[in-house]
């Protein structure tokens, strides 16, 4: 049977300085780069990307009083998020129609007064086709982010054309789980059994363990898993930015490690993880692993009990 392939990247980046334009400039250079130089169809961003992910930052909060102070910092965060639909949005659907690419990327999205960790997909041929918002930020994150609902769990359908044999055409099925949502088995479970093939898992955990977890849900899935994690200094974060050490300020200093890696369906690492620098890592997927994988642990289809277990997705 014809290989189905599809060439997709990570790419390990981070925020400049809660500077929107500086942050949409890199992302057309790092994407033009997955695309030139790796011949990529699809480019997944990490969480955050765009907007920044405020690490160290405690908005200046203890229970049960907040500061003027973190009060200006939330401002500030708040103005360098972006609206859906927005000039910020057009710009992303520039860079994906004239790269040809599939852009999957966090944003912090701004709808009214509340900010939302969001994923959202943009098509060459179609612009923006939707977004998904974490629904569960962890630990404090949940002071500056609002919860996501049942109704932004997409797993949408993308048409590509076969690297292998330029005259097939491949449809696959796409979905993305932010972060810490990765461990939530009933959101997992969810997007297994729509059929997602290409599980996007954008993400700042850069610990060693976070590797384990993607490989494990791409056995679990027998889908391609592809993290972008983000790889930050402090000098990437505005002047003044909380760091780990305010005796030890250095501008070399890492506030997130990395760790981007794709993974095949059977659980081999097929790109990364990078660790300590920025860049694109990129990796043919065909997608007839994932039918060969399910062969023996389809976990929503023949590897299910459902006289047993019963999963209830309130979507809407």
């Amino acid at each position: 049977m014809s290989p189905r392939i599809v060439v997709a990247s990570v790419v390990q980046t981070c925020t400049q300085a809660y500077s929107l334009s500086d942050t949409l400039d890199k992302m057309e250079k790092l994407t033009r780069v997955a695309s030139e130089r790796d011949g990529a169809q699809i480019v997944v961003f990490p969480e955050a990307f765009i907007g920044g992910y405020p690490k160290m930052s405690t908005f200046g909060c203890v229970v049960g009083d907040r500061s003027a102070e973190g009060r200006e910092e939330y401002l500030q965060y708040h103005n360098a998020a972006i609206e859906i639909p927005s000039p910020a949005i057009s710009r992303i659907e520039k860079i994906s129609r004239e790269s040809n690419i599939f852009i999957v990327t966090g944003v912090i999205e701004r709808d009214g007064g509340t900010l939302y960790c969001t994923a959202i997909f943009v098509d060459p041929t179609k612009g923006f086709v939707g977004k998904h918002r974490k629904l569960v930020p962890t630990a404090s994150e949940r002071l500056i982010w609002g919860q996501g609902d049942g109704s932004t769990l997409p797993v949408y359908e993308a048409s590509f054309v076969s690297t292998a044999e330029r005259s097939l055409k491949v449809n696959a099925k796409m979905s993305a789980s932010i972060c810490w949502e990765n461990y939530m088995p009933l959101l997992r479970t969810y997007y297994y059994s729509l059929g997602t093939q290409i599980y996007c898992a954008p993400t700042v955990d850069a610990r060693p363990v976070w590797q384990n977890s993607m490989v494990h849900i791409a056995i679990e899935g027998r889908c391609f898993v592809l993290s972008a994690c983000q790889f930050a200094q402090e000098k990437d974060y505005p002047d003044g930015h909380p760091v780990a050490d305010m005796n030890a300020r250095n501008e070399n200093n890492v506030m997130i490690a990395g760790g981007s890696v794709i993974v095949s369906p059977l659980g081999k690492i097929l790109a990364g993880p990078l660790l300590g620098e920025e860049g694109v890592l990129t990796a043919a997927l065909d997608l007839n692993d994932c039918i060969r994988g399910k062969f023996d642990l389809d976990t929503t289809g023949h590897y299910a009990r459902p006289d047993v277990f019963e999963l209830k997705a309130n979507v809407h």
